[in-house]
């Protein structure tokens, strides 16, 4: 029987993510909860990470690899960044110590783009691009990590070029919410999700990105004058955010660019729909696949025995 090897942490704003890795690198044990660095900032970092690895029967003895806002300057120790470009390989080496622990934890740290321009931090995500790629990736590669800030990271021959930020389920949230616009996607959770309209609003966003503003707004005008239903206005506000999203992602990116999409659930198959409208190729990763891979990826160069 495999015994413990590591502790592999994912420590999100409001989620907490643990598994027991064995020495064959399968998943022994896990363990999840909504205690995300803004309950454990409060309550105590090693309070929550004591409790959860009771839960598992971790033993006192086994490492513990952590990824996410624990790194973060209001976490539990500051992980800092390491600076864009840079190889992949980078993340792995960066791992900063959490000081005064009976085992030994280690945090890993973001990514920063300090280009004046356009200027940009990841913090959790670098360990599922890591996971998606290897330390050692080749060619050119786009990744899309979709969320409430969505990240799209370009790598050529296993260095970080570049990357973006963009605010897609944030904007959703506080259109949908807080605009006219609310009017319009009222009562739209009782209807089946409209993936023609969806799709079409993907396509539009994508190919006229600069009437993004426009296009929002036809979904309150499309219901008043034509009868659109809240179902469908509320894909076109979604389709437009991504097709948007998508268009800025790939705008310098040469046309043949493999396309890594890091996600799962719902978010997985609103974005393979959205790329499928744009007839672009895309290989999808599990997102707790990828972030798995990645902190496994740390914790072997780390501990390597």
């Amino acid at each position: 029987m495999t015994t413990p090897r590591y502790i592999a942490v994912d420590w999100g704003t409001s989620s907490f993510r643990l598994w027991l890795i064995g020495s064959d690198g399968s998943v022994l044990n896990e363990s999840r909860s909504d205690e995300g660095m803004t309950t454990a900032a409060k309550t105590g970092f090693a309070e929550v990470l004591a409790k959860h690895l009771a839960k598992v029967d971790a033993p006192a003895d086994i490492p513990a690899i952590v990824c996410g806002m624990a790194g973060a300057k209001q976490g539990w120790v500051e992980a800092g960044y390491v600076d864009v470009p840079t190889s992949l390989s980078a993340i792995l080496t960066g791992a900063v110590p959490v000081p005064g622990q009976s085992r030994d934890i280690r945090i890993l740290p973001g990514l920063a783009q300090r280009d004046r321009a356009s200027p940009d931090v990841m913090r959790g995500e670098e360990t599922q691009l890591l996971g998606t790629l290897g330390p050692d990736s080749t060619g050119a590669q786009a990744v899309c990590m979709p969320g409430t800030h969505s990240k799209w990271v370009h790598v050529q021959e296993g260095e970080v070029i570049g990357f973006s930020t963009f605010m897609t389920g944030e904007l959703f949230d506080a259109i949908t919410k807080h605009t006219i616009l609310s009017h319009a996607v009222a009562g739209a959770e009782q209807s089946p999700a409209d993936n023609s309209a969806f799709k079409a609003s993907v396509s539009t966003a994508f190919r006229q990105p600069q009437m993004a503003t426009n296009l929002l707004f036809t979904a309150r005008s499309g219901q008043l004058l034509h009868g659109m239903t809240a179902s469908a206005a509320q894909a076109r506000i979604s389709g437009t955010l991504i097709g948007l999203e998508i268009s800025g992602a790939l705008a310098d990116a040469a046309n043949d660019t493999p396309i890594a999409l890091v996600a799962s659930g719902r978010l997985q198959k609103l974005y393979e729909t959205a790329f499928k409208a744009l007839s672009l190729n895309v290989t999808t990763i599990d997102a707790d696949t990828a972030v798995l891979a990645g902190l496994s990826a740390a914790a072997n160069a780390i501990w390597p025995n």
